[in-house]
């Protein structure tokens, strides 16, 4: 299948004659993190899904059609909705909007106006540390930057009832993460960049404590003050090393090489 089909959505002059210059770069940033999170392993078929609130206009966010790899995804596909569930603007596409999607997605940008995009993911190594009664341990340097920095959300019946957007915010809380129990991640950020970042770095905290634990050894776990410091270290209030923007970059200039289709 080609992976660049035009017919999935309007074509891009179209959509970017009608969006500001704003919008368009966060589409473009948007359809590059759906392309990557399909590079590095962290799709799930056509499930889930990454959204970003459209700059300028309030209670506005962007989201996938539902049916589209994310290999498929480009710049001028998405659909717009407002937190009520409107469809504000839409692609030229058959494909709908995944009901669960809305509810997700709606909870966090609703809740966390600080929060411009938000990634949810079903990988297997999130999934699994999602049935641990610890959650997710601090066993190295890239899971102690969420120790104590990351909310825990109950599993509720395949995401459809509306009512659960308290639920999900109120577990959420101020954190930029959250592991949903016995289903998946999320975790948002400032940006599309810092958000990928934060996902990578979780994912590859699941990963660790994955095979850590296969070892059947025991484990060496680091002193509650050196995880908190750590933690501390990397939360948006601390020291603020945040590497995301340099990391981007790199990501879009591999991305230009191998296939800059995500830009239609």
């Amino acid at each position: 299948m080609d992976t660049n089909l035009s017919t999935l959505g309007a074509p891009a002059t179209c959509v970017r004659a009608r969006v500001s210059a704003e919008e368009w770069a966060v589409r473009t940033d948007l359809a590059a993190c759906y392309r990557l999170v399909a590079r590095y392993g962290m799709s799930d078929l056509i499930y889930n899904h990454i959204t970003a609130k459209v700059p300028g206009r309030d209670g506005h966010f962007l989201i996938n059609p539902f049916g589209m790899l994310y290999t498929e995804i480009t710049a001028s596909c998405f659909y717009t909705l407002d937190f009520d569930g409107a469809i504000v603007d839409q692609p030229d596409t058959d494909f709908p909007v995944n009901s669960a999607g809305f509810v997700i997605h709606s909870a966090v940008h609703r809740a966390r106006p600080d929060l411009q995009c938000v990634m949810h993911t079903h990988t297997r190594a999130g999934m699994a540390v999602s049935t641990l009664r610890d959650g997710l341990l601090p066993l190295t340097q890239t899971a102690m930057r969420f120790y104590g920095s990351i909310g825990y959300h109950d599993y509720e019946v395949p995401t459809a009832d509306i009512s659960e957007r308290e639920r999900l915010a109120s577990d959420l809380g101020r954190h930029q993460a959250l592991v949903l129990r016995n289903h998946g991640l999320l975790a948002g950020g400032a940006t599309v960049a810092e958000a990928f970042n934060l996902m990578y770095w979780l994912e590859t905290a699941c990963k660790v404590q994955v095979d850590a634990l296969a070892m059947g050894r025991d484990l060496h776990l680091p002193s509650h003050e050196l995880a908190t410091r750590m933690a501390h270290r990397y939360a948006p209030q601390g020291a603020n090393v945040n590497f995301s923007g340099i990391e981007w970059r790199a990501l879009l200039r591999q991305m230009d090489r191998e296939d800059p289709s995500f830009r239609d």
